[in-house]
């Protein structure tokens, strides 16, 4: 189970205890350096998948505290969760919950991105799992949702660990590494995962909850 502190969806701290550890926290402008150095020795890894503007959009350059800033206040008004990912220690990644909806919807997607040299070992699986559980168990969202590249075979592995269930196909869905690009939609509900996901993570073979 995740260790966070009881009814507080933001800011927060999710912890599994588990080898490695894997630690889930707000990103902070102390970040600047270890994500500038992650993203710079990752660009052939990352970039393939990574969100870029489309013609027309807004491409005047930012700086990572402007970004942080951003973030943050978005995460104050309750429409996304921006969590770091840290394994032992070290900066690793980013799971992102955003497009976060109340009312009649309780819904929410999540997004992420991993350092290269961390992959293999388990950690986005978990952590997404854990922010999954986060986001029904402590945030009291209803509904969330993965959308992949059908080229991305990793982060395809992620919601087939997670059990996540295919829910549909969105021709040029987001603008990503300068074109429109498809997207397989995957889902999962609170129904759907009555023990959460760390435990489904844990034991593959359990049934979904219907």
């Amino acid at each position: 189970m995740i260790v966070a502190t009881p009814g507080r969806a933001w800011p927060n701290r999710l912890t599994s205890g588990r080898d490695p550890e894997v630690l889930l926290r707000p990103i902070h402008r102390r970040d600047a350096r270890p994500w500038r150095e992650a993203r710079r020795r990752n660009a052939t890894w990352l970039g393939p998948w990574d969100a870029t503007a489309p013609p027309g959009a807004d491409t005047r350059p930012t700086t990572f505290a402007a970004l942080v800033k951003r973030l943050s206040r978005a995460a104050r008004q309750g429409t996304t969760y921006p969590f770091v990912v840290e394994v032992d220690g070290m900066f690793a990644g980013q799971v992102s919950v955003n497009n976060i909806v109340r009312g009649s919807a309780q819904f929410a997607s999540v997004g992420y991105w991993i350092d290269q040299r961390f992959a293999g070992r388990g950690v986005i699986p978990r952590a997404v799992a854990m922010v999954i559980d986060h986001c029904f168990l402590t945030a009291g969202l209803h509904r969330v949702e993965i959308c992949i590249r059908p080229e991305n075979t990793n982060s395809l592995r992620v919601v087939e660990k997670l059990g996540i269930r295919e829910i549909g196909y969105a021709p040029y869905f987001l603008h990503i590494d300068g074109a429109w690009r498809d997207h397989r939609i995957f889902a999962v509900t609170r129904e759907e995962a009555p023990h959460g996901m760390l435990a489904r993570l844990s034991d593959p073979t359990a049934e979904p909850g219907r």
